[in-house]
């Protein structure tokens, strides 16, 4: 029987690979979004600023602010690396999502694997990189490195967990090899070989879940579901393996909501999984909607019954409507129970 030795919780937003005096780079494209999702109703910008006027962000906002937030979220960042260096693992599975990098309109899957042998992870063509917006493309070297980059996949890994998966219920789609034409993983997974691997990836299994777009969003609830049913096909794998399980994303963004990020974080110490599995949908929408890849880890842990760590909570806000990106950083270590 296989062996999960580690769980491991980081977000990925591009504000971790940006130099701190370019976060303002993105202000501009938050004041022209008329559709700022916050609390389960949608905002303009300046309605945003009046609401959250009392609460003293402009504090928040300020060179030395960034700066300090940065260094915060980059020593829990190496914190992490340590820890999955330490771990030893001999495979890892990573909870991800897409945000079009690989989907599109015409098929977009709740739930997917990918079981490949390689994982591709190439530079994007300059002309790709010079229509991205303002502040996206300063961030690549976060999950792409220069030279780009080819993974070992766990192909035989992934048809048990699909097999198993299936059988109890869950549709999933599954991917032999990349999109046509399309040579680079998402974002998401990318960061997890480049800042939490180090560029030293062990064979991983990447499964995708619909986090942004309607109307096939999986539920909170049908998320920490997922996780279990994770844990219960990996038992039955009759390998050896040391194995990590890994989530990338979150947490709360585009608009900054520490209350709705405390739901989560409370669950992953004391594995009471009730109030986060109770989240409305309407919670978890744009960037937060990215908190259902935590989810199946945070379900997944407390099925072990390993209280989480967390290395760091930073909610780096960048603006004064409280648009930014909540960066949370955990870990759960193998004999913590």
């Amino acid at each position: 029987m296989a062996n999960i030795v580690l769980g491991l919780a980081s977000s990925h937003g591009p504000m971790l690979s940006t130099p701190p005096a370019q976060w303002g780079l993105r202000v501009a494209a938050d004041r022209n979004n008329p559709a700022h999702w916050y609390r389960g109703r949608q905002y303009r910008f300046e309605e945003l600023a009046q609401l959250r006027a009392g609460e003293g962000l402009e504090d928040a906002i300020t060179p030395q602010a960034w700066e300090a937030r940065h260094a915060a979220c980059r020593t829990a960042i190496s914190e992490l690396a340590q820890v999955f260096q330490a771990a030893r693992a001999d495979v890892v599975i990573v909870f991800g999502n897409d945000q079009r990098e690989f989907f599109a309109e015409e098929n977009t899957p709740g739930l997917a694997i990918y079981l490949g042998e390689q994982i591709e992870n190439q530079r994007y063509d300059e002309e790709v990189i010079q229509k991205m917006p303002p502040g996206i493309a300063v961030s690549i070297d976060g999950h792409i490195p220069p030279e780009g980059a080819c993974y070992p996949g766990a192909p035989e890994l992934g048809r048990h967990l699909s097999e198993r998966l299936i059988a109890e219920g869950f549709d999933l789609a599954a991917l032999k090899r990349f999109p046509v034409g399309n040579h680079t993983i998402p974002h998401a997974f990318g960061f997890v070989y480049r800042q939490l691997m180090q560029d030293r990836p062990i064979p991983s299994l990447p499964l995708f879940i619909n986090t942004f777009y309607p109307p096939n969003q999986p539920t909170a609830r049908r998320c920490a579901e997922f996780g279990r049913a994770v844990v219960r096909a990996i038992k039955s794998w009759p390998g050896q393996e040391r194995i990590a399980l890994v989530a990338s994303g979150g947490l709360s963004h585009f608009v900054i909501d520490e209350a709705l990020d405390r739901v989560l974080l409370d669950a992953l110490r004391t594995n009471d999984m009730a109030p986060l599995e109770a989240l409305d949908d309407s919670l978890l929408q744009s960037g937060s909607s990215e908190i259902k890849n935590w989810i199946p880890l945070v379900a997944a842990m407390a099925d072990l019954n390993w209280p989480g760590t967390v290395a760091d909570y930073v909610p780096c806000y960048r603006s004064e409507a409280g648009t930014g990106n909540a960066m949370g950083f955990a870990y759960w270590k193998e004999g913590n129970a």
